[in-house]
Parts: structure tokens; C-alpha cells; sequence
């Protein structure tokens, strides 16, 4: 999950690593609860472990990384509750940044949207779930950078540094579905038509009806129902007991 993180050295390290690091938490490259080491992420990295340091230390104050001792460091790992109110808050101001968006989106960014919706679907066929978040935090943030509001999308990558882990949870269990069209392409067709009502309306029903199935995960995940581990690998991997499979079909099935 740290492929593809190579840092230019032309830049200011500490810089650059945070910059990667922070985009890579809020496209949900990372598990929630994940156990990073500094010396694993540096090689990956191919730098030091002191810019790697510093920046984790950055992202511990922002919240996007909690330390609990030096040789403690974990990704920040919401409870339902707390999604759930960062997403009231989600449903408030990702609107807003659209709704701003809307009459500033030149033509290339419309076909930049097309271009990583069609990634996006895409990666979910080919079942490349690193490519599919990354994929939808881009498209997402393509818009929102478009309101010009540089404070608004501060506080929005904010919320997704804390809320992207979550999109681990997404594949192949919690995939967004939609009841019909998909909340992307009503988004594009608003957005092209420069109708604000209608793409913050799209926004908004994206956030909510993309997002039911992870929240059905995430109740079974704190019933018990659905674990976190980690393989021999070192990987991090949902395991779903089978009392709690044959429990949660049998449920189905007298329904």
C-alpha cells in the first residue's frame, strides 16, 4: 500500500512526505487502526527516517494519525458515531464547496470529472480498490478546489484525513450502490448545466446513499459480527466469523 510513494529530493522533504503521506490517508491507502513504522515507511519512501518523523508528528497533530507512545503510531479510526457527525458536518460544506464550484468549473475540469469517473468504474470492474478511492477522493476534490475557497477545502482535507481510512472499508464489501443513476454522473450532468441547486443536492445524495453500505459494515464491525486482522503478511484484512455469517444469513433468510 506504500507503492508508488517515491519522494522527489528536489523538494523539501519533511514537506514533500507529509504532502504524500496526507493524501494517501485521505484517499484510504490506510486501514483504520493501522500500526505504521517509521523505518518501513522511510525505505518504502526512499528517504531518512527523520523527514518521515516529522512529518508523522504533523499529522498527529492534525488528527490524521494518533500517537500514543514514540514506538506507538496508528491511523486515526472513527467510531460510527463520530463518522456519522463528521458526515453531518460533510453534508454541510461539501454542498457548500460545490454549490460555490458550480459557475467557476472551466471545460477542462468537466472533462477531468468524466475522465476519473470513468477510472473510477473502471478500477471497480478490474477490482483495483487502491486505484477506485483514489480515484473518488480525486473526482471529489477536482470539484471542490474549483469553489476557490482555499479555507473551505482546508477544512474539507481535514475531514478527510480523519474520515478516508474508512474507504478501506469500502472494497469489495461496502462498495457504494445507488437505487438508480449513479450520484456522479447527476453531479456532472448539474454541474455542466451550471444548475448549483441540483449539484449540491447530487453531492449530498452521493455522501448519503454511496456511503449506506459502509455504514451497515461499520454497525456489524462494533457488534462484534466483523474484525479487523492482520495476516502473517503484515496485511490488514476484514474476517467476517462464520457464527456471525450463519447468524446475520439466517436473519436474512426469515426476513
Amino acid at each position: 500500500m506504500l507503492d508508488g510513494l517515491a519522494i522527489d529530493n528536489r523538494e523539501n522533504l519533511t514537506a514533500r512526505v507529509h504532502r504524500q503521506l496526507r493524501e494517501a490517508l485521505m484517499a484510504g491507502r490506510f486501514w483504520p487502526g493501522q500500526r505504521l513504522r517509521i523505518h518501513e515507511m522511510a525505505t518504502a519512501l526512499g528517504v531518512s527516517q527523520t523527514p518521515v518523523r516529522e512529518a508523522i508528528m504533523q499529522l498527529v497533530r492534525e488528527g490524521g494519525l494518533e500517537m500514543r507512545s514514540s514506538q506507538s503510531i496508528t491511523v486515526t479510526r472513527l467510531s460510527l458515531s463520530r463518522y456519522k457527525e463528521l458526515r453531518e458536518v460533510r453534508l454541510l460544506l461539501e454542498g457548500l464547496a460545490t454549490e460555490k464550484a458550480t459557475p467557476l468549473l472551466l471545460s477542462s475540469d468537466l472533462d477531468r470529472l468524466e475522465e476519473l469517473h470513468e477510472a473510477l468504474i473502471a478500477a471497480e470492474r478490474k477490482g483495483d480498490h487502491e486505484a477506485a478511492t483514489l480515484t473518488n477522493f480525486r473526482f471529489h476534490f477536482v470539484v471542490y478546489r474549483s469553489s476557490q475557497m482555499s479555507d473551505l477545502v482546508s477544512i474539507l482535507e481535514s475531514i478527510w484525513l480523519r474520515n478516508g481510512p474508512l474507504l478501506k472499508f469500502l472494497y469489495p464489501h461496502a462498495a457504494p450502490t445507488y437505487r438508480g443513476t449513479h450520484q456522479h454522473l447527476i453531479l456532472m450532468k448539474a454541474l455542466s448545466q451550471r444548475d448549483a441547486a441540483a449539484a449540491k443536492q447530487a453531492i449530498q445524495d452521493d455522501i448519503l446513499e454511496g456511503g449506506e453500505r459502509l455504514v451497515d459494515l461499520m454497525q456489524r464491525i462494533e457488534a462484534g459480527e466483523v474484525t479487523l486482522a492482520e495476516g502473517e503478511d503484515g496485511e490488514i484484512r476484514l474476517a467476517f466469523p462464520r457464527a456471525a455469517v450463519r447468524k446475520r444469513a439466517a436473519g436474512t433468510a426469515r426476513a
